[in-house]
């Protein structure tokens, strides 16, 4: 069983094909990180961002993995949104920071380094119903603490997307994993899906676009249980 793709490469090559991003900074970035084996979001996750970003029209998205920034800089182009971003890693944050300012984002973007979940507690007072989206693309055993700890920093009808959620296919099944060197994170993964799908506050769908987007709309008016999900982080 391929574990390149999670879905038929052909039709994975032929989406691909109908997207393409004008900016062409933008594009020799993604080549580049490519060529260097750098993650940055898959292209047709980017296809699927984009449609989301002009139908949303967010002011503010916080974003949880800046990597070089690419990812950053596509929101920030594709809507003229403002991008709060957050990485742990020094090198890679100083390698945004230069490509940010390369492609002229620097007004827009605000590149935060430190620990994603520490980072996360000291935006929270001053930042609270203050994000339309919230992009989660770091260390995927973390992910339910970045969702509980981004939440209250969520506006009402925002959106929380979270990248990778199926690993290449290793979430759906353990044949995707045969020397069983992941099982710690693929436990962590379907827990994290099973719990953004049991909240009665958010709507959430799992797509197979390229490693897997979850797409959550968040409905803060809701009643009952989730108000005290609402108030009480995991972390």
């Amino acid at each position: 069983m391929s574990t390149e793709n999670i879905t038929n490469e052909i039709i994975t090559s032929f989406i691909e094909g109908l997207y393409y991003n004008e900016n062409e900074q933008l594009e020799d970035l993604r080549e580049f990180a490519e060529a260097n084996h750098v993650p940055v979001i898959l292209k047709d996750t980017e296809g699927l961002l984009a449609a989301i970003l002009k139908l949303k029209k967010p002011a503010n998205v916080l974003e949880i993995g800046t990597a070089i920034g690419y990812s950053a800089c596509f929101f920030a182009d594709c809507c003229g949104c403002h991008v709060t971003t957050i990485e742990s890693d020094e090198d890679s944050y100083n390698s945004a920071v230069s490509n940010i300012r390369a492609l002229g984002f620097a007004d827009q973007i605000t590149a935060l380094h430190g620990d994603a979940i520490e980072v996360l507690q000291k935006l929270q007072p001053d930042h609270q119903d203050y994000f339309d989206i919230v992009f989660v693309d770091a260390a995927k055993s973390y992910y339910k603490d970045f969702w509980d700890l981004s939440l209250p920093m969520c506006k009402d009808e925002s959106l929380i997307i979270c990248d990778n959620v199926l690993m290449k296919g290793m979430t759906a099944s353990d044949s995707f994993d045969p020397r069983g060197r992941y099982k710690t994170s693929i436990r962590h993964m379907r827990e994290f899906i099973a719990y953004i799908n049991s909240l009665d506050y958010a709507d959430t769908i799992v797509l197979p676009v390229g490693d897997g987007v979850s797409i959550s709309l968040i409905d803060k008016n809701t009643d009952g249980e989730s108000d005290s999900q609402l108030a009480e982080p995991s972390v």
